[in-house]
């Protein structure tokens, strides 16, 4: 006997990304894992600022990527503030290790710049590889109930990618021992972010 087609039953199913993931035993509650979205995301925006803050330290304001450096720096700000203001309205708490990442973003970014230029380009370029991932692993586990954070979430996403996209346009991967660099970038920001939310 032939079936008869049912558009409600035989439509297509959405991919799983579109949807949030289930809970799993184990899994922290849905307004911890929201507090550990919070903590983490205003921990790696602090870490940006201080990233660039060591670029601008080295290079100086009169270097010629000093403009590309400050723009992506006024960017990382806004965020910034955007996350402090979620901190204080959610009230979550920021990340112990805040005085680790400020002294830890600022050596990075200055060391990357006394390596050049295009070095300093690399260690954007990195970390934004690992904040594209980051972030939309976030997004896709956020539901309608939070909207706003995921609109949020995925505007600040949209702009690292730009600085990625920047970073890349101007010499990031001509650095010396680029893939090298770029995979400890990585490692290290990864490890950042799993320490963040959970500290």
């Amino acid at each position: 006997m032939t079936r008869k087609p049912d558009p409600a039953r035989d439509r297509p199913a959405e991919p799983a990304e579109a949807k949030p993931r289930s809970r799993l035993p184990g899994d922290p509650r849905p307004e911890a894992q929201i507090a550990r979205m919070i903590r983490v995301d205003q921990a790696g925006e602090y870490g940006a600022r201080r990233i660039y803050e060591g670029q601008l330290a080295v290079l100086g304001e009169g270097h010629p990527e000093a403009p590309a450096i400050r723009g992506m720096y006024e960017q990382e700000l806004r965020h910034l503030e955007t996350f402090d203001a979620l901190l204080g309205e959610r009230r979550v708490r920021p990340t112990a290790l805040q005085p680790v990442w400020h002294l830890a973003g600022f050596a990075l970014g200055a060391a990357t710049a006394m390596m050049g230029a295009r070095a300093a380009m690399a260690c954007t370029v990195a970390i934004e590889e690992v904040i594209d991932e980051h972030y939309r692993k976030q997004a896709a586990r956020l539901d309608d109930g939070e909207a706003a954070l995921k609109e949020t979430i995925e505007t600040f996403r949209a702009e690292e990618l730009e600085h990625r996209d920047l970073g890349l346009a101007r010499g990031a991967e001509e650095a010396p021992g680029y893939e090298v660099l770029s995979a400890g970038i990585k490692a290290g920001s990864r490890l950042a972010i799993w320490l963040s939310e959970r500290l």
